[in-house]
């Protein structure tokens, strides 16, 4: 098996990385269909996906019999002031990949995000659940969604959430960083989601891609929370006082951050198309946080 990973100095691309050297994650071993896989890994550096004619002459060179595409423009509020350049990077680069992967016969993989939700209603988002994002980030990404799906029939969407690994930056080392700075932080406390590792969702990836069971899937750790309480269970699991996090609510933020984009109250998925084919392991995000930190601190 010939595998390709675009984005990979990011955080799933790492992950991806370590899970096929490997041949394990943190819940268990990935399939033996990638025992003596042949992977490359590639970031901006060396292919730009946005650039067709660099996409298309790549994939003369090489054939792939699998392409993940863990690249994006992931800076949510960038995003709003830069919706052209996202645009690009988030549904011209997808586009650019699946039309190449579709002329090998290659599948592709797109990770979105529950961000293409306007997350104005309690409870948790299906596949099949309307979208409508309420940012440029969220707007973008949904385009690459669509454009991937249109360009390749073997095209699996991976939309996620909250989003945190060992490598890069997320809002776990965000909350570390600032409780050994200031001791002290303000995190909103009424939206509502499903943090995610994402050595687990590279995990599901891998397992996605052994079937033929092409769309959309949602893929997060199971439970929900506030970014609040996921704040307050990161500190104290680095040994600080949960106290040291003070909830505020998205009004107060927003009137304090008036450059910030707007954030969906509600985005927790349901991970029902992957309970319905190869099953859902994703474990609690509770769970998966304490490996987390356990990983941390033994080197990984």
């Amino acid at each position: 098996m010939r595998i390709l990973v675009t984005g990979s100095k990011g955080q799933l691309g790492n992950e991806l990385r370590r899970l096929l050297a490997t041949g394990t994650a943190e819940i268990g071993p990935v399939p033996d269909v990638y025992a003596g896989v042949k992977a490359h890994f590639v970031d901006v550096d060396e292919l730009d996906i946005t650039d067709r004619d660099a996409v298309d002459a790549f994939f003369v060179d090489d054939s792939f019999d699998a392409v993940v595409n863990c690249a994006a423009m992931t800076n949510v509020d960038g995003c709003e002031t830069a919706e052209d350049a996202a645009y690009r990077v988030n549904a011209l680069g997808p586009e650019n990949l699946a039309r190449a992967s579709a002329r090998q016969g290659a599948k592709f993989v797109q990770v979105s995000t529950d961000y293409v939700f306007p997350g104005d209603e309690p409870g948790e988002r299906i596949e099949s659940d309307v979208t409508g994002p309420i940012s440029a980030y969220g707007r973008t990404k949904l385009a690459g969604e669509e454009l991937s799906l249109a360009a390749n029939t073997r095209t699996f969407v991976v939309r996620t959430a909250w989003l945190y690994g060992y490598v890069g930056k997320n809002f776990v080392k965000t909350m570390l960083r600032l409780a050994h700075e200031l001791g002290a932080m303000e995190v909103v406390d009424d939206q509502m989601g499903n943090p995610t590792s994402a050595n687990d969702l590279a995990y599901e990836i891998l397992q996605l891609l052994t079937t033929e069971e092409y769309g959309i899937y949602h893929c997060t750790n199971k439970g929900i929370c506030s970014w609040a309480e996921f704040a307050k269970a990161i500190v104290e699991r680095a040994g600080f006082d949960p106290a040291i996090v003070t909830p505020c609510t998205s009004d107060e933020y927003a009137a304090a951050h008036p450059l910030a984009a707007r954030r969906p109250r509600y985005s927790a998925l349901k991970n029902k198309h992957l309970e319905e084919t190869v099953g859902d392991k994703m474990r609690p995000w509770n769970l998966a946080l304490d490996s987390y930190f356990a990983n941390l601190k033994l080197g990984q």
